[in-house]
């Protein structure tokens, strides 16, 4: 992974954490245990600091920053999604950021919270814990309930379970020129992880 010592300080990656190759580590960053930190992912700890808690995952593509002097923070387990933008925050546990959102400085989103795809967290705004928030700026919208806090915290134990196989079996190849008979699938089970609407139009 590409590494930066800034002003003296150096990244600090948990040996069980999984960073790949190309995500961008610099200064004062601190990825804990079992963590997941996705392709292209920046973590820019040239201001202030950047601390990964435990069993956490920060997508492809995800821009995490702060000013100096204050934190960007995931409590353990966080859950950020592919091409969220967090500077200067603060994540709850089990929190679930959506796809392309912006969690903004001073913002802090409570523990099993979820910020919908897109929307824009702005500065200093406090979403409650398990609380629903949408829009730009987002509202919080309601309360998730039991179905989709489980679908929340699945999600993040398949992501911890990636980290594991990404240490495990993910390596550089050169790819195949053509698509070989009977082409295997990935090992994970077709119902390992799926979106929320379909869990709730299976009734499951």
């Amino acid at each position: 992974m590409p590494a930066y010592e800034f002003d003296g300080v150096v990244p600090v990656v948990d040996p069980t954490a999984f960073v790949h190759e190309t995500a961008s580590l610099i200064g004062d960053v601190i990825v804990g245990p079992g963590c997941y930190i996705g392709p292209f992912a920046s973590l820019r700890g040239d201001f202030g600091r950047i601390l990964i808690g435990e069993g956490s995952n920060v997508q492809d593509s995800c821009v995490i920053h702060a000013f100096p002097g204050k934190d960007a923070i995931l409590e353990p387990n966080s859950h950020i999604g592919h091409a969220a933008v967090l500077h200067g925050c603060r994540i709850g546990s089990y929190a679930l950021i959506g796809i392309g959102a912006t969690i903004l400085d001073g913002a802090e989103i409570g523990e099993n919270a979820l910020v919908a795809a897109g929307a824009v967290v702005t500065a200093r705004t406090s979403i409650p814990a398990a609380g629903m928030a949408m829009g730009c700026p987002a509202k919080v919208t309601g309360t998730l309930d039991e179905q989709a806090l489980a679908w929340k915290r699945n999600g993040v134990h398949i992501y911890q379970q990636l980290a594991q196989r990404s240490r495990q079996t993910l390596r550089p190849v050169r790819p195949h020129e053509v698509v070989e008979p009977d082409r295997r699938r990935t090992s994970w089970s077709a119902d390992a992880a799926e979106p929320l609407h379909v869990k709730r139009s299976a009734g499951s």
